[in-house]
């Protein structure tokens, strides 16, 4: 039997082809599936308007895809691992993980399939990154895998503002001190002063 296709069927025939078939083939699969129609003057009409359709959908997501393409093109963003001796990732960068970034950071929802990763990234470094939204639309980003501050990083951090806060409650309990020691002199030499008025007096 001879039937038009209205939607891709793999490895049989793309939408708006007409091709002959088995009856069983037909009948039993393609027309209840809706995937194709019996070859006839309706058939031609219904097979016309699902191309126009088909472009209109193509050309509205190229649209879509050349909106997107904006943003994208050169935009950086970072992701944060946790590497060893050599810059050396204990983990792996996959096109998954760039795909979520991006989402947090900028709020743009990309197909990880689209981004174009030959191999998990390994090592902390910079990255050209594209994404292919369409055949002919692929913008590129600049990837940066900055290793992520571990505990003892974090420690030593924590031990050098600790030293330093020291330091400055050090200075201000000097200054403190230093502050005494004048009203000390100062109240000893009034005394003595006192003395030495009191002994005048007497003497005179």
């Amino acid at each position: 039997m001879k039937v038009v296709f209205i939607e891709d069927v793999p490895s049989v025939a793309e939408a708006g082809e007409i091709r002959e078939v088995a009856d069983g083939y037909g009948r039993n699969y393609l027309i209840p599936k809706r995937l194709a129609v019996l070859a006839d003057a309706r058939a031609t009409q219904i097979v016309e308007a699902q191309k126009k359709r088909k472009a209109h959908l193509e050309t509205e997501t190229e649209e879509e895809m050349r909106e997107l393409a904006k943003q994208l093109e050169g935009l950086d963003i970072d992701i944060k691992a946790k590497a060893g001796a050599k810059e050396k990732l204990y983990g792996s960068i996959t096109n998954a993980d760039i795909a979520e970034e991006l989402n947090r950071s900028t709020g743009l929802e990309v197909d990880k399939r689209k981004i174009e990763l030959e191999k998990p990234i390994h090592e902390i470094g910079s990255y050209e990154i594209a994404i292919r939204l369409t055949k002919d639309i692929v913008p590129k980003i600049k990837l940066s895998i900055i290793e992520e501050e571990g505990k003892e990083g974090k420690e030593k951090k924590g031990s050098k503002a600790g030293k330093e806060e020291k330091k400055k409650t050090t200075k201000a309990e000097k200054v403190v001190e230093e502050a005494k020691a004048a009203k000390q002199e100062e109240a000893v030499a009034e005394v003595a002063e006192a003395e030495v008025k009191e002994e005048t007096e007497q003497g005179v």
